[in-house]
């Protein structure tokens, strides 16, 4: 790789917002046909990084090499001309345009003044066809899964004759077959001799995919390797500046008297007869393929759409979940798994975040303490070491993983007794997910009982107690965490149900 020219060189990028120094003195160079990954934690300047190769900020210092010629990307149209493409982990695309219209957005194909259709809609479909995607061009966007707009996505970089195509956090939503499906056209791309820079905090998709891999921690270049020479180990170590003894910092607690029993639950058309008990300081593991109804088992336990069929026992008593106050009143907390649209009110401070669930504790009268409400949020951030310039600073302005922290004060502040977790450490860095391990398994050791959703087969076998596979909206297994195998669990979630 060494023997061919980069087609990108960054050399000594520096680049500050305010008194933050988001980058400094980075070196990143991406050769042609190679996929190279780019990691580090939230806030290593990976974003301003990538922004930066797309021309949306100049840096303060340092040079921009194209085909080892000096170049000033002074906007994204410029870097686009430069055959420079990004897609994001929430596609960009005009939910009521069709494909053909997305990809071609701006730069319609013209006969005279008027848009050429047929033209355009021929070409699209090439483009279409050459993903191996069977899509009929004149579908509107808004109809497609998020795999398939990131699909057009693709496509649209593809029709800019992209040279570096940037994707950042594509996988994130994306089900285990829609992940091996975009892989196949990574490597494709790759083949022929596109330049991929690959974005991902899932260790295990980097060893997949990437064939270099760049780290950088708190704005500053740390090493570039070859993946085939470095371990997870390694690039935790790299991304981090510290040996982490174990991402699952799991430990050994005797489990308690049992406080959840959940008998033949069923929600309509979507999961049915699914019964298993929950015990106190027990991490129950629910792993499932996305789609399967682990989510809606989740929501129908928190009352948010109550099932319809079966029984819930809390402490021996069989109870009614219809809303999810009557969850908060029985000591049943939720994280839900999009902590932005679910989890938090971004606009609000993270002290009014925090104790939005229990605000009635700080209300005497007609008025608020907000005093007490202040005292109570710092006491929770503290207790999670949020990162953050005081309680009274806006969650939007957070890292992922420290608005998941957030998410998570909100709900200890209501004292649960059953904690609910979907995909707890989602779209956050290593160093925050060992964090929030450390403390499931804290809780766990108080004697909370934990119900943790994730599509992560590590962090599943990693922190379980025990493990229930969810497939096609029914149990497709359970295992205690001395028997459990990725091979055991990958068997159990891709095996057809009988009818």
């Amino acid at each position: 790789m060494n023997q061919l020219q980069p087609l990108v060189s960054l050399d000594g990028i520096s680049k500050a917002f305010g008194g933050v120094q988001a980058l400094k003195g980075v070196h990143f160079e991406i050769y042609p046909g190679e996929v190279h990954a780019l990691l580090g934690e939230n806030g290593a300047g990976k974003s301003t990084l990538i922004k930066i190769i797309t021309g949306v900020h100049q840096p303060d210092q340092g040079e921009i090499l194209l085909d080892g010629k000096p170049v000033r990307l002074a906007d994204p149209r410029q870097a686009r001309s430069s055959a420079i493409a990004a897609i994001y982990q929430e596609p960009n695309l005009f939910p009521d345009l069709d494909i053909a219209e997305n990809i071609f957005v701006g730069r319609q194909p013209k006969q005279g003044k008027r848009v050429d259709w047929q033209e355009m809609y021929r070409e699209a479909s090439k483009l279409v066809h050459s993903l191996g995607l069977n899509l009929d061009v004149k579908t509107k966007a808004r109809s497609l899964s998020v795999a398939q707009q990131q699909m057009v996505e693709i496509a649209r970089a593809l029709s800019l004759n992209a040279r570096v195509l940037i994707m950042d956090e594509p996988t994130s939503s994306l089900t285990l077959s829609e992940v091996a499906e975009l892989f196949t056209i990574v490597r494709h791309l790759r083949e022929t001799g596109t330049a991929i820079v690959f974005i991902s905090h899932r260790l295990d998709e980097i060893f997949q995919i990437a064939d270099r891999v760049t780290t950088l921690r708190d704005g500053i270049y740390v090493d570039t390797r070859m993946v085939a020479d470095v371990t997870r180990e390694d690039l935790v170590q790299m991304m981090v500046g510290r040996t982490l003894s174990s991402l699952f910092p799991k430990h050994d607690v005797h489990a308690g008297d049992t406080v959840l029993e959940v008998e033949h639950l069923a929600g309509e058309g979507i999961f049915n007869d699914i019964s298993f008990e929950l015990k106190a300081g027990e991490i129950l593991g629910i792993y499932g393929l996305i789609g399967a109804g682990r989510t809606e088992i989740a929501r129908a336990l928190f009352g948010i759409e109550p099932a319809t069929g079966g029984r819930i026992k809390i402490n021996g008593r069989e109870v009614s979940i219809k809303s999810p106050q009557d969850a908060m009143d029985l000591g049943v907390g939720f994280v839900p798994e999009d902590r932005q649209m679910h989890g938090l009110i971004l606009q609000m401070p993270i002290a009014q975040n925090i104790t939005l669930p229990i605000l009635q504790h700080f209300v005497s009268g007609f008025w608020l303490d907000r005093n007490k409400e202040s005292s109570t949020a710092h006491d929770l951030v503290r207790r999670l070491r949020v990162k953050t310039a005081g309680v009274w600073q806006l969650a939007r302005e957070l890292s992922g993983g420290n608005q998941q922290k957030v998410v998570l004060s909100k709900w200890l502040g209501t004292n649960p007794r059953i904690l609910i977790l979907d995909e707890p450490t989602r779209g956050i860095d290593v160093g925050s997910k060992s964090e929030v391990h450390q403390l499931l398994s804290q809780l766990a050791s108080e004697g909370i009982a934990i119900i943790m959703i994730s599509s992560e087969l590590p962090e599943i076998l990693g922190m379980s107690d025990r493990i229930l596979v969810i497939r096609e909206g029914g149990l497709g297994g359970e295992f205690a965490q001395a028997e459990a195998t990725q091979e055991k669990l990958m068997h159990a979630v891709t095996t057809i149900r009988p009818a």
